[in-house]
């Protein structure tokens, strides 16, 4: 689980999907000391992976000629367990980093 810069103190699973992923902007404060906290360009960049993870079961319906529909069920499990996981990887920094 992440932990805030400023407080030291790690967030839940919960506030950290909450804050992570319903956020419109790219900072999130933090629920303890409401300072603003950004996830890392690392930790950004590796979410780029996980969600195209998501579309490997269509990929994989190429070239093993599976129906669409166990394609779309194996789609949405893996989703459901990159999303199971993701607080778990965020990591947080003090101020917001490019990309490249």
């Amino acid at each position: 689980m992440p932990a805030c810069n400023q407080c030291d103190t790690k967030w839940s699973w919960t506030q950290t999907l909450k804050r992570s992923s319903f956020t419109f902007g790219i900072g999130m404060i933090c629920p303890y000391c409401k300072q603003k906290q950004y996830i890392s360009a690392s930790s950004r960049k590796k979410h780029t992976m996980y969600v195209l993870a998501t579309f490997v079961p269509f990929l994989i319906n190429l070239f093993f000629d599976l129906s669409i529909s166990k394609a779309i069920f194996y789609a949405f499990i893996t989703g459901v367990i990159i999303i199971g996981i993701y607080p778990f990887l965020i990591e947080l920094s003090n101020q917001e980093e490019s990309l490249f």
